[in-house]
């Protein structure tokens, strides 16, 4: 029977991950109750209570979302790509949970690892 490979430990999310991943999950939520909301009022006809609140709501959900997500591409330091892959997940219905799930699944919402470089040693005067 052949050995597994160890797979890595996976790093704690950081603050600013943490709170990416709820305002996502909170975006996506509204997203799914505006959708409801939707096909009650335009579908259905039987009332647009649902368009009413969840509008509000994922307007509000979704402006958090994208000043989150720009905060966390800055302090996480995701690059170009990641945090226009972010933000144009903000647009599609339930596309910021697949967002977080990439984000936290290649490490990205965990602090970022920083490098420390070794400096040489100052080299000794010598008196002649």
């Amino acid at each position: 029977m052949p050995a597994t490979p160890a797979t890595p430990a996976r790093q704690p999310l950081s603050r600013t991950g943490r709170v990416y991943a709820v305002i996502a999950v909170i975006e996506a939520f509204t997203w799914a109750g505006l959708l409801v909301g939707m096909f009650l009022k335009y579908v259905t006809e039987t009332t647009d209570a649902g368009v009413w609140l969840f509008g509000r709501l994922h307007g509000a959900a979704f402006v958090a979302y994208v000043v989150v997500a720009l905060v966390a591409a800055v302090k996480l330091r995701w690059g170009w790509f990641r945090a226009l892959v972010a933000l144009a997940a903000a647009v599609p219905p339930l596309t910021t949970l697949l967002a977080e799930w990439w984000l936290r699944r290649t490490g990205h919402l965990s602090e970022p690892v920083v490098e420390q470089v070794a400096t040489p040693a100052p080299a000794e005067a010598t008196v002649s």
